[in-house]
């Protein structure tokens, strides 16, 4: 029988992960967003763009995503076309007001609704993600409420001020 070679122990490759980037707005994305933000009554727009800045300005927070504002505004058929998601449309109810009903059809709009962009493109609505920036927003102005303080039907995305 020849001599067996002793077998070689080969290094693991070590494999590499890409860096995480932290989001940036487009030049049409940033004006879609101000356009959005320039909706809202003065105090709720405030209040956004401070817990923003603050957000920007914190190293760890910045890269699990950038906020940004997905509604502000909402017209009357738009609040039609929503109401009917998880009743007759497919999905999950995303609202129990009806047309004239919710904050966001009132303009100034002192409602607006958040999400987040992700470093790979991708939007997210993450419950984590909006009560890290929940406590931002109530600390930027304590007249702030949070839909994800609501104690039936928590609207996580939502923030308004009461006029």
């Amino acid at each position: 029988m020849p001599p067996t070679k002793p077998a070689v122990a080969l290094a693991p490759v070590p494999t590499v992960k890409p860096a995480r980037i932290a989001p940036v707005l487009s030049s049409v994305q940033g004006k879609i967003q101000a356009a959005r933000l320039a909706q809202a009554v003065p105090h709720l727009a405030a209040a956004y763009s401070h817990a923003l800045a603050r957000w920007a300005g914190d190293p760890v927070l910045r890269l699990l995503g950038l906020p940004i504002i997905t509604e502000c505004y909402r017209s009357p058929e738009r609040q039609d076309e929503l109401y009917t998601h998880g009743r007759t449309a497919p999905g999950p109810v995303v609202t129990y007001k009806r047309r004239g009903e919710s904050n966001h059809n009132k303009l100034p709009a002192p409602a607006l609704d958040v999400a987040f962009l992700l470093f790979d493109g991708s939007v997210s609505w993450s419950g984590l993600l909006l009560s890290k920036f929940a406590r931002l927003m109530k600390a930027a102005d304590a007249r702030v409420h949070w839909g994800g303080d609501w104690p039936n039907f928590k609207d996580r995305p939502h923030f308004e001020v009461l006029v």
